[in-house]
């Protein structure tokens, strides 16, 4: 049967989608830009109201800065199904069209993964301009290309999704019903970026390899500022160093420490890290000066960040009061998170007491490490929570500080620490190591713990060092042979 290749968007889709369900991650070019590879799919929705067609201009938010493009290719369902299986599930889709999920990242911080606010304006989901109907090609046969100003930002291919078009249907259709109109975006690759007012942004979908290589025409959204800020009853914009990063994409990944990578980190010491950071360019990564309240007790955590700045009497006088960056950064931590406090080295005064300590450690956090003092020290040692820290002092934060900033980029201990680095600490100090090199860095530690703890048997056993730490091609040899009880 002969299928007509390319259809108008309004022939399929004649008026607004009933819903617009959302994948987060799908390619792994994406995948790896993110740092995580996810082994199922989820989703998120977006409002049929934030839909626009070719040409339709999206508005950057007043006071925002991160409005950042996602060139997607949206699937058109076109008949109501539940519970299709993954082989008949392509039969379900109408067509496929280009897709655009833009986002502003200034407003992630307040949807806790939902994305209502930070997608979910009017204009952010533009479709069209035409749809490929989906019973002429193949579903692994698709492009994606995403324009800025005429420069290719994305290009990508469906044979490597990490699921397929057919899994995600079957998928949703298992306790959603799908119904004629429906929109699935299926995820974006990498390239995404920031886009400025002026802008115009591309994305086209086609079938190259199609013998009439059908294509969707290329979908334009140019971008203009909104002048309407937002009101304070509702959250303002927000941004930080890790979301510019992100949101440019150029972001070191983001990071989630699985129970097997932590029991394999906590496996070796710091020392076993250090000498294998330092193999790989990495000197300047231990926070230095700083002694912890729990000898013996393991910390192990990703990083969030607290600035301290010098105390000036009238910045004080604006930014020490209420609910400052000091308190705001304790309220806020998270399970597993570890507290850098950027202190300057400045021990005359302490930057953290026994109630905020007992909040870190209420919200789940694994520690705290400042390059200051401990108010209440005593008092805080006898909490469970692990904390460095460079001493003891009874007086206020106002003596010295003044809380400035959380989540940023901060100095502590002579090291630069980032949100989302690895800390890593244990009686000889604490280690700062960066997301992108921790399982590199651990598996080699691991090796490197066992080939020592093999060196250690054969001189306890009388062999001598010469030839054997390090050990010489014979003393490998023998090692590969070698299985610990």
């Amino acid at each position: 049967m002969e299928h007509t290749a390319v259809r108008e968007l309004t022939d399929v889709l004649p008026g607004r989608p009933g819903k617009i369900i959302a994948v987060h991650l799908n390619y792994p070019s994406r995948a790896a830009q993110r740092g995580r590879t996810p082994k199922l799919p989820s989703y998120f929705l977006k409002p049929p109201s934030s839909v626009i067609t070719d040409g339709s201009p999206i508005e950057r938010p007043a006071g925002t800065e991160l409005l950042a493009f996602e060139g997607e290719i949206a699937l058109i369902i076109g008949r109501t199904v539940r519970r299709v299986e993954p082989d008949q599930a392509w039969s379900v889709v109408a067509g496929v069209t280009a897709a655009n999920d833009f986002g502003v990242y200034d407003l992630r911080y307040a949807d806790k993964g939902s994305n209502l606010r930070s997608k979910g304006g009017d204009g952010f989901t533009p479709l069209g301009p035409a749809v490929i109907d989906a019973a002429d090609i193949a579903v692994d046969g698709l492009r994606i290309r995403t324009w800025v100003n005429g420069e290719l930002a994305q290009s990508d291919s469906t044979a490597t999704l990490l699921f397929g078009f057919d899994r995600l249907i079957a998928d949703l259709s298992q306790l959603i019903t799908l119904e004629a109109g429906d929109v699935i975006l299926t995820g974006t690759p990498a390239g995404s970026s920031v886009v400025q007012p002026g802008d115009l942004v591309e994305v086209e979908v086609d079938a190259p390899d199609h013998p009439r290589q059908p294509s969707t025409g290329r979908l334009r959204t140019p971008v203009i500022q909104g002048e309407t800020p937002l009101a304070d009853f509702g959250a303002r914009p927000q941004v930080d160093d890790r979301q510019r990063a992100e949101a440019w994409g150029h972001s070191e990944p983001v990071f989630t420490l699985t129970d097997d990578l932590r029991d394999k980190i906590n496996s070796v010491g710091t020392a076993t890290l250090s000498s294998q950071l330092r193999k790989r360019g990495l000197n300047n990564v231990s926070i230095d000066g700083v002694r912890p309240t729990h000898p013996g007790q393991r910390l192990l955590g990703t990083a969030r960040t607290l600035r301290f700045i010098p105390h000036r009497e009238d910045l004080f006088d604006r930014h020490g009061g209420g609910f400052n960056a000091q308190k705001q950064a304790f309220d806020t931590l998270g399970h597993g998170e570890v507290l850098i406090i950027e202190a300057r080295g400045e021990t005359g005064t302490g930057t953290v007491g026994d109630i905020l300590a007992k909040r870190a450690e209420v919200r789940g956090a694994a520690g705290i490490v400042t390059d200051g003092s401990v108010r209440d020290l005593a008092a805080v040692s006898e909490l469970a929570i692990q904390v460095y820290c460079g001493g003891a002092h009874p007086a206020v934060l106002g003596r010295r500080h003044v809380p400035w900033e959380t989540d940023a980029t901060v100095g502590c201990g002579g090291t630069a620490v980032q949100p989302g680095d690895v800390i890593v600490g244990d009686d000889d100090g604490v280690l700062v190591i960066p997301p992108t090199l921790i399982i590199e860095i651990t598996e080699a530690a691991v090796e490197q713990e066992r080939q020592e703890r093999f060196i250690a048997e054969q001189v306890a056993a009388g062999e001598s060092v010469d030839g054997l730490y390090p050990m010489n091609a014979s003393w490998k040899q023998r090692y590969a042979g070698w299985s610990e009880d």
